[in-house]
C-alpha cells in the first residue's frame, strides 16, 4: 500500500489528468475523418467521461460534501453529469455518418469545457486548501483502485478504440506512454500484495 500510495498523484491532480485527456481525445475529432474514427474518437471520449463521473460521485464529492456541503460548484456537479450521460446516450446511438454525430460531440464537449472550467478555477483549489496533502493523496490511490475496476471489464475496448481514434497522431504515443505508466502502477500494486 506504501508503493502505491507514493506512486499515486492526488485525486485532484488525477481529476485534471483526466479533463486533460477528454480534451486531447476531442481535438483529435475533425469533420473529414473517417466515420469509423470519428466513433472511435467519440467512444473514447465517451468511455473516459463515464469512468471520470463515477470516480468523482464516488469519491471526490463525497469527500468534498464532508467539509463543504454547500459549494455551490458541488451541488450542480452531479446533474451536469447526469446531462453529460443523456448526451453520450444519444451520442452512441447516432452513426458517425450523420451531421448529429458531430453536432452532439459538440454539445458534449460545450458542456464537459464549462463544468471542467468549474471544477479547476473553483473546486478543485478548494480541495486542496480543505482537506489536505495527505487526504488528497489517500483519495488518490483510492481512486486509482477503483478507476482499475471500472476499467478493467473495458480495457480491450478502450484499447482498440484509443488504436483506430488516434492513428497517426502524436497525442497517441502520448497515450502510449499513460497507458504504460498505468501498467507499471498494476504491477507495483501486484507486487505489494503479501505472498
Amino acid at each position: 500500500m506504501f508503493a502505491l500510495k507514493k506512486l499515486s498523484p492526488t485525486i485532484t491532480d488525477m481529476i485534471r489528468f483526466d479533463h486533460s485527456h477528454v480534451l486531447v481525445t476531442f481535438h483529435q475529432y475533425t469533420a473529414d475523418a473517417r466515420p469509423k474514427v470519428k466513433k472511435a474518437l467519440a467512444e473514447t471520449i465517451c468511455d473516459a467521461l463515464e469512468i471520470h463521473a463515477t470516480l468523482e460521485e464516488e469519491l471526490f464529492y463525497p469527500a468534498m460534501r464532508g467539509i463543504d456541503n454547500d459549494e455551490p460548484v458541488l451541488l450542480k456537479s452531479v446533474p451536469e453529469h447526469n446531462e453529460m450521460r443523456r448526451l453520450i446516450s444519444e451520442l452512441r446511438a447516432t452513426p458517425a455518418t450523420e451531421v448529429r454525430h458531430a453536432q452532439l460531440l459538440q454539445q458534449l464537449m460545450r458542456d464537459v469545457i464549462h463544468h471542467v472550467a468549474d471544477e479547476e478555477t473553483v473546486l478543485l483549489p478548494h480541495a486542496e486548501r480543505l482537506l489536505g496533502k495527505d487526504r488528497l493523496s489517500e483519495l488518490g490511490v483510492a481512486m486509482t483502485k477503483r478507476r482499475l475496476e471500472l476499467v478493467g471489464p473495458k480495457a480491450g475496448k478502450i484499447a482498440m478504440e484509443t488504436a483506430v481514434g488516434f492513428s497517426g497522431s502524436t497525442a497517441a504515443l502520448v497515450l502510449g506512454v499513460v497507458g504504460t505508466a498505468a501498467a507499471a502502477l498494476l504491477l507495483s500494486k501486484r507486487a505489494a500484495r503479501p505472498a
